[in-house]
């Protein structure tokens, strides 16, 4: 990488993490204000079904650098989970996301992970932390790829469950409330 590529990627992460920092302040200050602010849902209609169908034309590599088809979850309901390594609030969420994912594995749902980082900073990651299902790495193209789902300003974390059906059912912007999650996906 060049000197002028990692200074990009630098700037690009102080501001995911200035992004993430926000969020967060935001969430405690509405927590000490007596308002419980969970993650917050995005632009776009339930039922969609284009960023859909742009997901699953991608193959993207696994954390030990495999390249996977994301067709392979199509017919199953699928949470999509958009983080980094450096983000704390994607991190945090990790271990829950991963009781989700044995949960409701048996009910038809795959949890899958798309890494916005390299693909050495997300095999270093997954190697030191345990995590119960797929994490892909897309880069910065991951970036884009969740605005299609309807995250505006690209913060970190973001998630979309996608029905069986293929129609985005509901996004999550920021960390995840998992009893709203739950109540989600029993509606699935």
């Amino acid at each position: 990488m060049t000197k002028k590529n990692w200074i990009a990627c630098a700037i690009v992460a102080l501001m995911f993490g200035g992004m993430g920092a926000y969020v967060g302040l935001s969430k405690e200050k509405a927590k000490e204000a007596g308002k419980e602010a969970g993650p917050q849902t995005t632009a776009i209609a339930p039922g969609a079904k284009g960023p859909v169908n742009e997901l699953y034309a991608l193959s993207l590599p696994d954390a030990a650098g495999v390249t996977q088809a994301l067709s392979q979850w199509k017919g199953k309901n699928l949470l999509v989970n958009f983080w980094a390594p450096w983000c704390p609030p994607c991190v945090e969420e990790m271990p829950e996301l991963s009781e989700v994912q044995g949960h409701y594995g048996a009910k038809n749902l795959q949890v899958i992970g798309i890494g916005i980082d390299s693909a050495s900073n997300i095999a270093t990651f997954a190697s030191k932390v345990k995590i119960a299902y797929p994490v892909y790495v897309s880069g910065m193209s991951g970036t884009d790829l969740s605005r299609h789902f309807g995250n505006a300003t690209g913060g970190l974390p973001f998630t979309v469950l996608i029905g069986a059906d293929g129609e985005v059912k509901k996004t999550y912007l920021g960390r995840l409330k998992f009893d709203q999650l739950r109540a989600d996906l029993d509606k699935l």
